[in-house]
């Protein structure tokens, strides 16, 4: 706890002891007091003290300390101060966050450094070393005997946490999270992730009273720093395919190889017909299936096996098995409940299962998917194969661009043909697994069939607009030849019987006509 209610009392002189000057004071009613060989030092205490209080700072009731005081001796290197992070958060994140969190602190530690008279050692050779000294599981690997060397130097070069509290060394961090190992930018959403993982981190040590604030929240952001833009995440409308042609490629994959390319008709047909991920199609197991024979069926889907690598997994695999994204929080137990999502399957892909299930059929664990050795199948994988299914599906020109570049590609095609269909957005929303806010912000630019009806309108709004000038010529011209004009709202001909009638009422009977309502596209009143 902390208390503003500080007392001070004068130096006591202690005779005959070698720290013979004793700075004393109360905090709360609590007595706390330090000792000093000389009386400078003490006085020099004693002032400091009193400024902390003058400057507005609680002080501790449990060390008597101001905030300021207690995070110098809490204080440690921005270095042990990320490894105690990783190790806080390694038993609580998914394999991938953790990956991530490796990834990111990898960029951020080596510029919190200050120069030790020692020379640095190689930037790639320390990022490998960091890598394995970051990572908390047992699957780590140890270093060798260069990166040992690399870890010393940077134990010792490491500046302390607080020194972030400098806004020049918070924007040399943003500046290194901002770019590649090339120098050159990184992407919007890389820099965008990297920085929620290090500002995570700053958290941490706001928490832990090792700084006052975060350097790396908006509100501290260093003054003439300018962040890249913020990532778009509007979905290119380019990139999606028309329904025919999605399932065209589908269906290349039965000439791809003699069971490489059949094994993942039908998991392509997931990710399009159903919107669901790759982690989910991976997990998809027998008994979450219902497959009549005629009409829809269902997936129940409520695992997902996102590949993050052996190094970042507790058992080793390549693939961590655990809920679904969005769904779980932390690493729940294995008896733990999980939340499910159910999803149409259109005929087409009932078709595929049945024919998938009664050629390949399912591991020992209902898995329906795997891999000729009955492994999980690696996203490197289904990524081969859909290079090789774009090729030979689409155009030299198409090939250079956008047009379906991804397997995830599938899944917004498949999200973009079901709003297209006029299936509501929170009924699409569930099924894909994300929020109506997230459906909105991707797929705003992809829904198709809205610009022919705005065309449309404002084609009527033009025409309505062009017969409005000639209602304005005809009253001009009347009211130039003297006829009487009045504003009725009686019975009116239609603008193409005027247009039939008005040169021989002219002719005939100029002074008849009385009326043509202002705005009214040139529907005239005739008595």
């Amino acid at each position: 706890m902390t208390s503003y209610d500080v007392r001070f009392y004068a130096i006591e002189t202690r005779k005959g002891r070698t720290t013979g000057y004793r700075v004393r004071w109360a905090v709360a009613g609590k007595r706390f007091g330090e000792t000093f060989a000389g009386k400078g030092l003490a006085e020099s205490y004693r002032a400091t003290l009193i400024t902390a209080a003058r400057h507005g700072e609680a002080f501790s009731t449990d060390t008597g300390l101001p905030e300021s005081l207690e995070r110098q001796q809490r204080d440690v290197s921005f270095y042990a101060h990320c490894l105690e992070f990783t190790g806080m958060a390694w038993p609580i994140v998914s394999a991938k966050s953790r990956s991530s969190i490796v990834e990111s602190l990898i960029c951020a530690i080596p510029v919190v450094v200050t120069p030790n008279g020692a020379a640095p050692p190689d930037p790639d050779v320390l990022r490998a070393a960091l890598r394995k000294k970051l990572n908390q599981g047992a699957n780590a690997g140890e270093p060798d005997e260069d990166e040992l060397r690399a870890l010393t130097w940077m134990a010792r070069a490491s500046r302390p946490v607080s020194a972030l509290g400098d806004p020049s060394v918070a924007a040399d961090v943003l500046d290194a999270l901002a770019r590649k190992l090339d120098g050159s930018p990184a992407s919007p959403s890389y820099f965008s992730r990297r920085r929620r993982v290090v500002h995570r981190a700053l958290g941490y040590a706001v928490r832990k009273k090792r700084l006052s604030a975060n350097p790396l929240s908006k509100a501290s952001q260093p003054e003439g720093w300018t962040p890249p833009e913020a990532p778009d995440d509007a979905l290119d409308y380019r990139a999606i395919g028309s329904p025919e042609l999605v399932e065209s490629m589908i269906e290349i994959c039965r000439a791809l190889g003699s069971t490489q390319g059949a094994r993942f008709r039908a998991f392509y047909g997931c990710m399009y017909f159903s919107m669901m991920r790759p982690s989910e199609v991976a997990a998809l197991t027998l008994g979450g299936c219902e497959l009549p024979e005629d009409g829809w069926g269902w997936l129940t889907i409520a695992d997902a096996s996102p590949t993050a690598g052996r190094a970042y997994t507790d058992d080793g695999q390549a693939h961590e098995h655990r809920g679904l994204k969005g769904r779980t929080r932390g690493r729940p137990g294995a008896r733990a409940r999980k939340p499910s999502r159910r999803i149409p399957a259109s005929p087409e892909l009932v078709a595929m299962l049945r024919e998938h299930i009664a050629r390949f059929g399912a591991g020992p664990d209902g898995r329906i998917f795997r891999s000729e050795r009955g492994n999980p199948i690696n996203a490197s994988t289904w990524w081969q194969v859909w290079h090789k299914v774009r090729a030979a599906s689409l155009t030299p020109e198409q090939l250079d661009g956008p047009l379906m570049r991804r397997p995830y590609d599938l899944r917004h095609a498949g999200v973009t043909r079901r709003l297209n269909e006029g299936v509501d957005e929170a009924t699409v929303a569930a099924w894909a697994g994300h929020s109506v806010e997230v459906l909105r912000r991707i797929y705003h630019h992809s829904v198709g069939g809205q610009d022919e009806v705005l065309i449309a309108r404002m084609d009527a709004h033009r025409r309505q607009s062009l017969w409005g000038r000639i209602g304005d010529r005809i009253r001009h011209s009347a009211a130039s030849e003297g006829n009487a004009w009045h504003r009725l709202t009686s019975l009116r001909f239609t603008s193409s019987q005027v247009r039939g009638g008005f040169a021989l009422v002219m002719q005939s009977a100029p002074s008849r006509i009385r009326t043509c309502a202002h705005g009214s596209g040139g529907r005239c009143s005739i008595p």
